[in-house]
């Protein structure tokens, strides 16, 4: 079984996504025989700047502040645009709270990612909200907002995902050997 490399590239602000995308990287390299495919995931920061080239497929997310991702994601995003148009590529966002899901919409760039980048797949998930992690300035937009505090991550929902993504991944033929970057 030839290992596939999966980058797990992640923008976090506070912490609780980059626990999304720990849990996904581990969810992932989970039960190899099982699946039928030997996954590598790779959590990596994206103001690390990892090359996608030398991964067989990624995992973005970014945390979701005022219905936007992170500069960080939207800038690895674009800068890596034709690197991650050559992998199986899913993404992800972080921040709805409550029930129901607040915010109710989708990030303003889903839309332009998925057009840019051409996913396989793309999901919202839901986030953690702790005031005590939050910027004074953050705290007073929650309060106006009147955001629901908590964490409100599926943790079963992540592993659900995690486990379409290897199974799409196992139904590939053999991992994408990567390009050089040119």
């Amino acid at each position: 079984m030839t290992p596939y490399r999966v980058l797990v590239a992640v923008a976090s602000r506070h912490g609780a996504t980059r626990e999304i995308a720990e849990a996904l990287a581990r969810d992932l390299t989970a039960n190899p025989a099982a699946r039928g495919v030997d996954l590598h995931a790779s959590v990596v920061p994206v103001e690390h700047h990892p090359d996608p080239h030398h991964y067989d497929a990624v995992v973005l997310g970014s945390a979701v502040y005022g219905g936007s991702w992170l500069p960080g994601a939207r800038q690895f995003a674009t800068g890596s645009a034709a690197a991650l148009r050559t992998r199986s590529l899913w993404l992800f966002s972080s921040g709805p709270i409550g029930k129901p899901p607040f915010p109710e919409a989708e990030p303003n760039e889903a839309a332009t990612m998925t057009a840019m980048l051409h996913p396989r797949g793309s999901r919202v998930l839901p986030g953690r909200l702790d005031p005590a992690l939050l910027t004074f300035a953050e705290r007073a937009v929650v309060t106006a907002m009147r955001a629901p505090v908590g964490d409100a991550r599926d943790w079963r929902q992540i592993r659900a995902w995690a486990d379409e993504i290897a199974a799409a991944l196992a139904g590939e033929s053999a991992p994408v050997m990567p390009a050089t970057p040119g």
